[in-house]
């Protein structure tokens, strides 16, 4: 009898813990808000401490290009669009880099521009959209999300019951060499157009990203996120797709601003 007991606690606990775990998109994800944050801060902590394969540049020594940055950032989270815009840190990071063409951005907000990227683009609008796509990859919490995937069930028990106080902790050290999938890819591509919409922006910035790749043969090299996620073409026609449905509205691309941006670089 207290078996049978036992185990209907636990069922109706992986019941109340399953009913939890959802996200505000309705995701099942069995890392809570709290666990993104922790996860990015670790991961933050390990690329300040890391200065050799990730030299920050100083915000104190680069003022202008950090007030252009914030500008854009604080320009995309306020469009109010942003599902977890008060809940995340959203800091971000300018990593001397000019041969890297790449940006990404931890869970929790944790947000990192290389300066080969803003360097390689023409107007603030295609980094606004590369940008927005990184912000989705953690408003969408796509990096718990297949860790979710990945570990199942049995994280979730560990995670309930408290039987791996280090779960958590162990986990961010594989964020930095997780890769999402097309799925994540293409919504972060179309929520980078839902961000931008509302502001002044173009919305079809990332679209001119990938067209600048193509056009040039993907010279300066490939960033990270290419290597094996939906071919270039493929997502510009996405990105176009859902700029005409949301109307189709033409924004600026603040070409002037974003040559005294990349001025402002070292």
């Amino acid at each position: 009898m207290k078996k049978i007991i036992y185990t209907a606690v636990i069922a109706i606990t992986i019941s109340v813990g399953f009913s939890q775990c959802k996200d505000k998109d309705g995701d099942f994800n069995i890392f809570s808000i709290e666990d993104d944050k922790q996860m990015g801060a670790q991961v933050d902590a390990e690329i300040e401490a890391d200065r050799t394969t990730y030299p920050i540049l100083d915000s104190s020594a680069y003022p202008v290009a950090y007030q252009h940055l914030r500008r854009i950032t604080n320009t995309i989270l306020n469009s109010g669009k942003v599902n977890y815009r008060n809940e995340f840190v959203w800091q971000i990071h300018l990593i001397k880099g000019d041969s890297t063409l790449n940006a990404f951005c931890t869970p929790g907000g944790y947000i990192y521009v290389y300066t080969g990227l803003v360097k390689f683009l023409e107007s603030e609008d295609e980094l606004a959209g590369v940008m927005g796509h990184e912000i989705a990859h953690a408003d969408k919490r796509h990096s718990t999300d297949a860790m979710t995937r990945q570990y199942g069930i049995q994280t979730l028990l560990n995670i309930i019951f408290g039987q791996d106080k280090g779960a958590v902790a162990r986990l961010a050290v594989q964020l930095k060499e997780l890769q999402y999938g097309r799925r994540a890819e293409t919504e972060a591509d179309e929520y980078s157009v839902i961000y931008l919409y509302p502001t002044e922006y173009d919305a079809r910035g990332a679209s001119r990203f990938f067209e600048k790749l193509i056009a040039n043969g993907q010279a300066g090299g490939t960033p990270t996120f290419l290597s094996s996620h939906p071919d270039p073409g493929d997502r510009i026609a996405n990105i176009q797709a859902k700029w005409q449905e949301l109307g189709g509205k033409v924004g600026n691309r603040n070409i002037g601003s974003y040559n005294n941006f990349k001025a402002s670089l070292p």
